[in-house]
């Protein structure tokens, strides 16, 4: 601590947060959706908070925590699920939230400051030139496009255009090292690999730049199905519908749609499929669902939405587990793929294995080039064994999950060490100060990576 009290004096003309409780409330993130992670990470807090204005500030911080030998963990919204920016180690949580800036919209791309929140960039564009972002997570309104790419993977937008990993998908990254002297690095390209979901670990990202899609009238439907493997096969239809612009297919299955999500769209028996289609596909859209049993529940244009009405994709991805835990603390979630092109006959396995104890909330993407979709099932929580053996059943038959019950890159992705993020690691941060503790690769140089698993990354 004591080097930390002379670094934040050298830097006392920055806007500076030591209050205890003010500083653990702004060291945390959605953690606590994980029972195995909540004790874990209930008592990480760091000792200060800085909130860097511009990206001249970064430098500032970097260079004399550089000097200090003190931790920094960056931070946007905190809208993280395991800990991605929580401060293992103490030191510093460094704050790039005002760095907002929209520095340039052209036809297909944004320029922007990291800390610019993703509903912000979307209006900013679609106002500009009826342009929005290719895809967003469920946080859309709180979360930051910095958080987004250093913490996410994909989301809304990910049915038509697959993971943020894909080639194209991030145009470039502005990156300040943590080096004696720090540098400002443009990553551009496959570069982009180097710190594209690395939580902060190898540099600090302070501007990025993203690729746009038309900005569509988007369409929410919600159809109510009796039979749950029904839900899921027409979900796919519309999913592989090519010529079909989409941006959400989701499935939310019996009980819990109607139990803990809507209970005005369906009953405790129904599975719900969620979309998101664009308003000139509504004939296309509607032609596929009289060829089903399903019905049509909610049909409404967003942007009528009233004033306060909850978007519909705020019922999917990680948001569907928020809603339950307001209703039960009792459950937990998972991420799982299920690969392509076997992906229905996986879900109908593991649905009929487990049953009402593990709840299978689906959403459609495209992986590697084709459909495919991702669990985000909400399980019936009874304990860490238990738990265990659900993600050793899915992993056992060819259901890889992605854990989100351990806060490191390689454990949570269940992804081999990165070598290219280790190794810009090495050049960009080599005394390991960047959010330390969530890369095991540079803590442990023998960790032990199995070959027979599916890793989120290798397509």
């Amino acid at each position: 601590m004591a080097d930390v009290a002379l670094l934040l004096d050298e830097l006392s003309d920055l806007e500076i947060e030591t209050q205890p409780q003010k500083v653990k409330r702004r060291s945390r993130d959605f953690y606590w959706y994980s029972p195995i992670l909540r004790p874990k990470l209930d008592p990480v807090t760091a000792d200060a908070v800085i909130t860097a204005k511009s990206e001249a500030d970064v430098i500032r911080v970097v260079e004399r925590a550089f000097a200090r030998d003190v931790p920094v963990t960056v931070r946007g919204a905190g809208t993280g699920n395991y800990g991605q920016a929580m401060p293992l180690r103490g030191g510093l949580v460094l704050d790039v939230a005002a760095l907002n800036a929209i520095k340039l919209i052209e036809p297909g791309r944004v320029r922007v400051e990291a800390g610019a929140k993703i509903i912000d960039i979307d209006q900013a564009c679609q106002r500009h030139s009826g342009q929005e972002l290719r895809f967003h997570p469920s946080t859309r309104a709180t979360a930051t496009i910095g958080g987004y790419v250093a913490g996410g993977s994909s989301g809304i937008g990910s049915v038509t255009w697959g993971l943020l990993r894909d080639p194209g998908n991030i145009i470039a990254a502005r990156v300040v090292t943590m080096e004696e002297r720090p540098r400002v690095l443009e990553l551009r390209g496959n570069d982009v690999q180097k710190v594209n979901h690395a939580y902060g670990t190898n540099g600090i990202i302070t501007e990025l730049e993203m690729p746009l899609a038309p900005a569509y009238a988007w369409r929410e439907y919600a159809i109510a199905f009796d039979d749950f493997m029904a839900a899921c096969r027409f979900a796919d239809q519309v999913a592989k519908m090519d010529g079909l612009a989409k941006k959400l297919v989701s499935v939310i299955p019996a009980p819990i749609a109607g139990r803990w999500l809507t209970p005005d769209w369906a009953s405790e028996r129904e599975t719900l499929v969620l979309l998101m289609v664009a308003d000139m596909a509504a004939e296309t859209c509607m032609d596929a669902v009289a060829a089903t049993t399903g019905r049509i529940v909610h049909d409404r244009l967003q942007a009528e939405l009233p004033e306060g009405a909850i978007p519909i994709y705020e019922y999917t991805w990680n948001h569907t587990t928020l809603h339950c835990l307001k209703h039960s603390r009792a459950i937990t979630y998972l991420q799982t793929l299920f690969p392509p092109p076997f992906h229905l006959a996986k879900v109908e396995e593991m649905w009929r294995h487990f049953g009402e104890e593990v709840h299978l909330h689906l959403e459609f993407v495209r992986f590697g080039g084709e459909v495919a979709c991702f669990g985000l099932q909400v399980v019936e929580y009874r304990s860490a064994e238990r738990l265990q053996a659900i993600m050793d059943h899915h992993n056992g038959h060819g259901c890889p999950i992605f854990n989100p019950h351990d806060y490191t890159l390689e454990g949570g992705g269940m992804k081999r060490v990165d070598r290219v993020q280790l190794d810009f690691k090495r050049e960009a941060d080599p005394k390991g100060l960047l959010n330390p503790g969530k890369m095991i690769g540079w803590d442990d140089p023998d960790y032990d990576e199995s070959a027979d698993r599916r890793f989120l990354y290798d397509h």
